[in-house]
């Protein structure tokens, strides 16, 4: 994928995960920074960090439960590393950071 593609689908993307994440009730600083990143941080001062990886083209998600990598994949993002698709692992890991259940879903 060029990488002008790449950051223009990646930027769709994170614009929707923040959405998502102003939606879902939960208490959530939610900032977004500069190149593309998504800093999360919970009552309890614990963060996600989400961010495109342009080199990788993936999308980049730090939680307290670790490290993930997504590439896109017929119109999912999926994790490099068990196929686990993205908005499935951040229900998880913000349900866990959050201490409430949380249910994410792709545009």
């Amino acid at each position: 994928m060029d990488e002008s593609v790449f950051v223009n689908v990646a930027e769709k993307e994170l614009t929707h995960i923040e959405e998502a994440l102003e939606a879902c009730g939960a208490e959530i600083d939610i900032e977004p920074q500069p190149g593309g990143i998504l800093a999360l941080t919970f009552e309890d001062d614990s963060q996600i960090i989400i961010n495109r990886h342009v080199a990788a083209r993936e999308i980049w998600v730090a939680a307290r439960s670790g490290g993930f990598h997504f590439r896109p994949e017929n119109g999912a993002w999926i994790n490099t590393r068990g196929g686990e698709e993205l908005y499935a692992l951040l229900s998880r890991v913000v349900s866990e950071q959050a201490g409430e259940a949380v249910t994410l879903t792709p545009a």
